[in-house]
């Protein structure tokens, strides 16, 4: 039986080599079908990872403010920033409890949002900031105090008609150090237009003028931005304000002290001719251009306070008008003779004009200038004896020529 259990399977070639060749070909269809098998499996990986993709949860934006919510002491020598992740900015407010705002720009993706000025100090402020698609949030934070403060003085008051010389004078508190960046808070403009510069004449005194006199009729604006402008080390200006003042009409008078004779023009016209006396020769009077810059229609003068020891104490000398901060002044003389005035100069610096005791008598040149002149009007001595008086005794910066006049600013 064995032999023939061979025998049958030899009398079957065909079938054999039939076999084999399906199972040749068989053999090949596993590895095609595992093929299929595998390109299907990958199509459903990828497609249970686009619904598991799908189906995870946007992330929300996320917003930072920097200085962060509830600070107390907040630098104010830095900008405020909001930025955002997984999202963009819609808006950003920024808002002071002084009932300040503060403007900035977003970048270009708008990712970032960073304020164009540093907040104020000693301010609290609340930030709302916006993502797209989210709800606003809002924070807050308080910038501290500065240290030490410091205050500009300036001079004309505000709302006051001057005359054409009249320069903004400011004085600080606070000697600066960084004058460049003060003076650059500091705008004063002019209507109708002109330039104007200012000029440093020492740490605590910065002035302003144009080229010329002012044209009569002007308007002056001075814009002080000194707050949280570090004007030295640690020190800070306080002042945010607008200041206006105005120009009258021209009023120049002119002293020769070689002729003892003061001529005045009103715009441009002559208005008064005085007999006048001027400095002696032991005590001439400063030559050059000076303003007025205070008025008192009776004063006490006392020599004491010019180094003059006890020469003389007056205690009611009428229409005094000072024209130099060392103590020269155009005023009424009722304690000379009528016959000084024109002819001799017998003072001890000052320009001297004919008056009456107790300042009353309106028939008097003392009595009649006074009441013509104002503030910041212009006084021109010459022949006088005398150099020139240094520019910064006084509001006398018009002795300066333009040129070195502009090289005295920070900017």
């Amino acid at each position: 039986m064995g032999v023939s259990h061979i025998s049958n399977r030899s009398d079957q070639p065909s079938q054999r080599w039939s076999r084999r060749g399906v199972l040749s070909v068989l053999g090949a269809v596993p590895a095609a079908a595992l093929t299929g098998c595998s390109g299907s499996a990958g199509a459903t990986e990828d497609a249970e990872a686009t619904a598991s993709v799908k189906s995870a949860p946007a992330k929300k934006p996320v917003v930072t403010v920097t200085p962060a919510d509830g600070t107390k002491k907040a630098a104010f020598t830095r900008p405020v920033e909001v930025t955002v992740t997984d999202g963009t900015l819609a808006s950003v407010e920024v808002s002071g409890n002084d009932g300040s705002t503060l403007k900035g720009t977003f970048n270009d993706a708008r990712t970032s949002w960073t304020s164009t000025g540093n907040p104020y100090s000693a301010t609290k402020y609340t930030v709302t900031a916006t993502a797209r698609g989210a709800d606003a949030q809002t924070t807050t934070f308080t910038t501290k105090a500065p240290g030490e403060t410091f205050v500009g003085y300036f001079t004309p008051e505000a709302g006051s008609t001057s005359g054409v010389g009249m320069p903004v004078s400011i004085n600080f508190t606070h000697a600066v150090s960084d004058k460049a960046a003060v003076e650059k808070a500091i705008t004063v403009t002019a209507e109708p237009a002109v330039e104007v510069v200012g000029h440093w004449f020492s740490d605590t005194r910065l002035d302003f003028r144009p080229e010329t006199y002012w044209a009569p009729g002007t308007t002056i604006t001075l814009a002080l931005r000194l707050k949280d402008v570090e004007g030295g080390d640690g020190v800070y200006g306080v002042q945010s304000k607008d200041v206006t003042f105005h120009i009258g009409r021209e009023q120049i008078s002119t002293v020769d002290l070689s002729a003892k004779e003061m001529v005045v023009k009103r715009d441009g016209a002559t208005y008064a001719t005085y007999p006048v006396s001027g400095g002696d020769a032991e005590h001439t009077t400063w030559s050059g251009i000076m303003v007025i810059s205070e008025r008192f229609e009776e004063t006490r003068m006392e020599s004491s306070t010019v180094g003059l020891g006890d020469e003389y104490d007056i205690s009611d000398v009428p229409h005094a008008q000072r024209l130099t901060t060392s103590g020269t002044f155009i005023h009424g003389n009722y304690w000379a003779s009528a016959s000084v005035f024109g002819s001799r100069n017998t003072s001890h610096g000052c320009v001297g004009l004919r008056d009456a005791k107790g300042a009353n008598d309106s028939s008097v040149p003392g009595y009649q200038f006074y009441k013509s002149s104002m503030l910041g009007d212009v006084v021109i001595v010459k022949n006088s004896g005398e150099r020139t008086v240094d520019p910064a005794n006084g509001l006398n910066g018009w002795n300066l020529p333009w040129a070195k006049w502009k090289a005295g600013s920070a900017l």
